[in-house]
Order: structure tokens, then C-alpha cells, then sequence
């Protein structure tokens, strides 16, 4: 998909995304070697949203930082879902799609739709 489909996708599907590191060191792109990482202020975008009920993660690292520095803020807990990161090669792309459907799309209610 080009950048355009694919914001149109997300927006068709009324999902946001947003990082939640703003700033770090990184080698290469290894999760593992993230340090003294800033994570994003999520105040604006969650109180501009009309309902932000679920936020879900992508790997660990994310995982971790969310919960560490911003759940706490949000009062959302967050849902994990597999790394899409090269580095998590372990996980096939029809793992990840089946994961991430599940992770996504039941727990809303709603299907995910491409079109």
C-alpha cells in the first residue's frame, strides 16, 4: 500500500498511531540497544480523540516504556501485540496477521476492513 492508502485505511478503520519513544539512541534497529529514551506526551491526542478506549503496542520495548512512563497517565492499559520488526524473525507474516487480527479486531467488536 502507498502512504496515502494507508493512512486512508487507518482512518477508514478509526485508528490512530502515534510512537512512544519521541527521542532516543539506537543501534541500528534493535530495540535491545535503546537508550535514554523520552517517551511522548499521549495527553493531546487521547483528549482530541471522541472514544480511546484501547491502546495496543507493537513488541516488547513499546510494551514495556508504555507502562513504565505513560499508562499511568492514560489509565488505559495496554494491549501487546508481536514486533513487526525485522529483528522479530521468529514470527512469519501470516503469524503476525493471525496475532494481530485477534489482538485487534475482536477485542473492538469490529471487523478490519481493507477496501
Amino acid at each position: 500500500m502507498t502512504v496515502p492508502e494507508r493512512s486512508a485505511f487507518l482512518a477508514r478503520n478509526h485508528i490512530a498511531l502515534f510512537d512512544v519513544i519521541r527521542s532516543c539512541e539506537i543501534t541500528g534497529s534493535s530495540d535491545s540497544s535503546i537508550r535514554n529514551a523520552v517517551v511522548n506526551d499521549l495527553s493531546q491526542i487521547l483528549s482530541e480523540t471522541k472514544i480511546a478506549n484501547n491502546i495496543f503496542v507493537n513488541g516488547g520495548k513499546a510494551r514495556d516504556l508504555y507502562r513504565r512512563y505513560t499508562e499511568a497517565q492514560t489509565g488505559i492499559p495496554c494491549r501487546y501485540l508481536p514486533s513487526t520488526s525485522p529483528a522479530n524473525a521468529a514470527w512469519s507474516l501470516e503469524r503476525l496477521t493471525a496475532a494481530w487480527s485477534e489482538a485487534v479486531a475482536e477485542p473492538l467488536g469490529v471487523g478490519i476492513t481493507e477496501e
